[in-house]
C-alpha cells in the first residue's frame, strides 16, 4: 500500500469518513522521499526501539518499523485507529497508544515497551505543540538518545540557534542545556496533505548522557531562562524580578557576581553566563 499516494490517501480517509482536523495540526506527508529519510536519520535501526508521536495514517511509522526493533505511536486522534489497523497491517512490531502525550506516562512506556533496547523518538510535530512536547521529553530525563522530529522551519531556525544571539529563545536554551542539536533537511510545503501555510525541517537532538546541574539547581535555572525569555524586551533584572518575586537588588547582585551589567539582556548571555548567574541568584535568594 503507497501511503504517499494522493489517491491512496484520499480512499483511505473516504472510506473511514475521516477529516483534517485544524485543531490537532493536521498534515499528513505525501512526500515519498521524507520519511525513509527521517527513519534512517533518527536512529531507527536494530536494536532500538523508536517512540513516535503523532501517527498520521502511519507513513513514518511504517519506515520506522522496518529499520527498528520496535515502534511504540501515542497518537491522540481516536479516529485514526481504524485507519492504522489497515495501514500498518503488515507489521506485528508496532504497539499504537491511543493517548495524548503531554499526559502519558513516557517514562513506563519506555521501561515496559523497550526492555533492553536503546530509545529515540521520532516525529513530525504538529507546530502548536512542538516546544510543549520537545521540552517535556527534555526535561524528563527519559532515557532516550536522540530525538528527531520535523517542525515549522521558523521554529527549526530558533532550535538550531547559538545561545547568546538574537535568534535565540527558551526553548534554544533548553535543547542546547540537554543536548547537541543540528538542522538534517528542509521539507517543502507541498510534501504535505492538506498543505500548510509554511514550509517545514527536520532536526535531530542528540541528547547528553550527563546533566550539568542537579535536578534542583536545574529547575530554578529553566525558571530564569523562562521568565527571562517571556519578557526578552526587557532587560534581565526587571523580567526576573517581576516574574519570580525576586527583588531587583539581589538579580543586580548575581549579575555583577558573574561579570555581567545590570542592564543585560537574557537573549545576550550564553548557556555559561546563565548558568552562572541562575546558579549566583539561587544562591542569594
Amino acid at each position: 500500500m503507497n501511503l504517499t499516494n494522493i489517491n491512496t490517501v484520499r480512499d483511505i480517509l473516504e472510506r473511514h469518513g475521516f477529516s483534517f482536523s485544524k485543531g490537532l495540526g493536521q498534515n499528513f506527508i505525501i512526500n515519498p522521499d521524507i520519511c525513509p529519510k527521517i527513519a534512517e536519520m533518527g536512529n531507527a535501526q536494530s536494536g532500538y526501539g523508536v517512540l513516535e508521536i503523532g501517527t498520521g495514517i502511519g507513513v513514518l511509522t511504517a519506515e520506522l518499523a522496518k529499520r527498528a526493533d520496535k515502534v511504540c505511536a501515542v497518537e491522540i486522534d481516536t479516529r485514526l485507529l481504524p485507519i492504522l489497523e489497515e495501514t500498518l497491517s503488515d507489521f506485528d512490531n508496532i504497539k499504537i497508544f491511543n493517548e495524548d502525550v503531554m499526559k502519558c506516562d513516557l517514562r513506563k512506556l519506555i521501561a515496559e515497551e523497550f526492555q533492553g533496547l536503546h530509545t529515540a523518538v521520532c516525529a513530525n510535530l504538529p507546530y502548536y505543540i512542538t516546544s510543549p512536547v520537545i521540552m517535556l521529553l527534555l526535561e524528563s530525563r527519559l532515557p532516550i538518545d536522540s530525538i528527531t522530529v520535523m517542525v515549522q522551519k521558523e521554529a527549526a531556525q530558533r532550535l538550531c540557534a547559538k545561545v547568546g544571539t538574537r535568534d535565540s529563545g527558551a526553548i534554544t536554551v533548553g535543547v542546547n542545556y540537554y543536548g547537541t542539536v543540528k538542522s538534517l533537511f528542509n521539507v517543502s510545503r507541498g510534501s504535505f496533505m492538506p498543505a500548510p501555510n509554511v514550509d517545514s525541517a527536520v532536526i535531530r537532538i542528540d541528547l547528553h548522557s550527563e546533566h550539568r546541574l542537579s535536578e534542583e539547581d536545574e529547575k530554578f535555572f529553566f525558571r530564569v531562562v523562562k521568565s527571562g525569555f517571556s519578557q526578552r524586551r526587557k532587560t534581565a533584572a526587571n523580567s526576573i524580578s517581576s516574574l519570580m518575586g525576586i527583588p531587583k537588588e539581589k538579580v543586580y547582585s548575581a549579575l555583577k557576581a558573574v561579570g555581567l551589567p545590570e542592564t543585560a539582556r537574557i537573549e545576550s548571555l550564553d548557556m555559561e553566563q546563565l548558568i552562572a548567574f541562575a546558579l549566583e541568584l539561587k544562591g542569594q535568594c
